[in-house]
């Protein structure tokens, strides 16, 4: 078999992507792509951990109504089921195949509280380490199976007869490769690192999307983007996460002041779902205070949190007074990639998965704790459908034409990544009004001559500067989304439309190519 041909290409490094390699290394010959190293991802930096009906005293549909409740009515019921269904079983599959997760003295699963659920139900490994020991686990169960290609970034998703059949890759040298599959699977992640403030790896910047977007594909649910409460905040700047498995210990949040800002806004508190905690600590941020995180009810900060506790120290904030100064930056996004509970899209060849997807199972806002979870689940689907679908016909040598006709439209000097993700966190932040969201839109389009001549451009462009075209244009698209949905429901929440709309109730606005509907 060709070095440039597999039965299946899996984009991406993080939970889904390994997991989902794991499940069809044993079937089907896979290739990994990274555009970093294979510890750079979102999902080995995940301190929480993996939300799931697993003790006697809950049941799925408390975690289904939960997850429901948290996505503000927007979820996709189906994928709510699934995942709260088979979540339980999966797990437990994954613990006698060698995967440790924490228990107490007597050897019984340990499980934390977290936001928004009903009850302790997260499963954690290492403390705040879980998905970096997950990670560590699956390539000990892959690394003799799968080949994992490093620092090769996608440009470009090849397609032939409206079908899906390859990927065009640069490495950090400037060659261009072409590689081919029966089964391209995205596996790449969300979007938070169009923003200034982030929890997530700089390498997850919402490019996949874009690509998919470019192929044909079908794109989703944009405007809902997750700002996590808590990101540690040093000398004006984000330098880690702060899980919130703190606050289910019994930390809680207070101004300069002290005062405690979530009494009275939610019945749960500091506990409240995450959209509502991050608009609480924007507003004191707005009105020029500061946040902190009181950390002194939590027994054994530094044993339960041993991240948490040496980014502390590394920064230099005194842990004797229990204050961890917190922003809230961009974390989750439950759009993406439009895709059906096996992970189809709508390209014939391309499948996507984890957090680059979005099959509605987060609705507006994701339930904490269930994005590994959502790993687990689909990424097992997902491996069950191909490995029940027939080989596609897929040739080496796809015609790759640079067919685009020369804009007569000028091309302004491409900006600084830095001044994309500040207005970003302006205008598309955590409150978004109409005027803001103009403006931003404005201001990206004076770009949109270099995402609609990408092809043309392709062999005169830097890694660095294909990355950022096609960070404006997915930013385009968030924006766009934005503006066009005019209420507050969950992550999405607009000054001008304060209210949830029951005419927005399960509407979802799609686009493809040029097109965006609403369904």
């Amino acid at each position: 078999m060709s070095p440039n041909y597999g039965d299946v290409i899996v984009v991406g490094s993080g939970l889904s992507a390994l997991l989902t390699a794991k499940y069809l290394s044993k079937h089907m010959n896979v290739m990994v792509f990274t555009k970093s190293n294979k510890y750079e991802n979102n999902s080995f930096l995940a301190q929480g951990g993996v939300a799931s009906a697993i003790a006697d005293t809950d049941t799925w549909q408390e975690h289904f109504h939960d997850t429901v409740l948290a996505g503000c009515n927007h979820n996709e019921l189906n994928s709510v089921e699934l995942l709260t269904k088979l979540g339980p079983g999966m797990l437990q599959e994954l613990m006698e195949a060698g995967m440790d997760f924490d228990k107490d003295e007597q050897g019984i699963l340990s499980l934390g509280m977290e936001g928004a659920h009903s009850q302790r139900r997260i499963l954690h490994a290492g403390g705040d380490q879980t998905g970096k020991r997950m990670m560590q686990w699956l390539h000990s169960q892959i690394s003799h199976c799968v080949q994992v290609v490093e620092q090769e970034t996608v440009i470009k998703v090849l397609t032939e007869d409206d079908r899906c059949c390859g990927i065009k890759t640069v490495n950090r040298l400037g060659e261009r490769k072409s590689y081919y599959a029966s089964h391209i699977v995205f596996a790449t992640g969300g979007a938070g690192a169009l923003y200034s403030y982030t929890s997530n790896d700089p390498s997850v910047n919402g490019m996949a999307l874009a690509l998919a977007y470019q192929a044909g594909a079908i794109l989703t649910d944009l405007e809902f983007m997750q700002f996590h409460p808590t990101m540690l905040h040093v000398n004006n700047k984000v330098v880690g996460l702060v899980s919130e498995a703190v606050r289910g210990e019994g930390a809680y949040l207070v101004n300069d002041h002290g005062k405690r800002i979530m009494q009275g806004i939610h019945p749960l508190e500091d506990l409240a779902p995450r959209d509502i905690v991050s608009r609480a600590i924007f507003q004191e941020l707005d009105r020029g205070g500061k946040v902190y995180l009181n950390i002194e009810n939590v027994i054994n900060f530094e044993e339960r949190f041993p991240t948490i506790s040496y980014m502390c120290t590394n920064q230099g904030i005194p842990m004797k007074n229990n204050l961890l100064p917190v922003v809230p930056g961009a974390h989750f996004f439950m759009g993406g990639i439009k895709t059906d509970l096996n992970g189809e899209t709508s390209l014939k060849g391309l499948y996507a998965v984890g957090e680059a997807a979005c099959n509605g199972v987060h609705g507006a806002n994701r339930l904490a704790s269930n994005s590994l979870l959502e790993a687990i689940v689909f990424s097992k689907k997902l491996a069950e459908h191909l490995l029940n679908k027939p080989m596609g016909n897929c040739r080496e040598k796809l015609n790759d034409p640079l067919t685009k006709a020369k804009s007569d439209k000028p091309f302004l000097p491409l900006p600084a990544k830095s001044e994309l993700q500040a207005m970003m966190m302006k205008h598309a932040g955590i409150v978004r009004h109409a005027e803001g969201l103009q403006k931003l839109k404005g201001w990206l389009e004076a770009y949109q001559p270099y995402w609609q001549e990408i092809d043309r451009l392709e062999v005169d462009l830097s890694l660095e500067e294909t990355e950022l075209i096609f960070m404006l244009q997915i930013s385009h698209l968030i924006a766009s989304a934005a503006l066009e949905r005019e209420e507050s429901r969950g992550a999405h929440c607009r000054s001008d439309f304060p209210q949830a709309s029951e005419a927005w109730l399960q509407k979802r606005i799609v686009h493809q190519e040029k097109i965006k509907l609403l369904v």
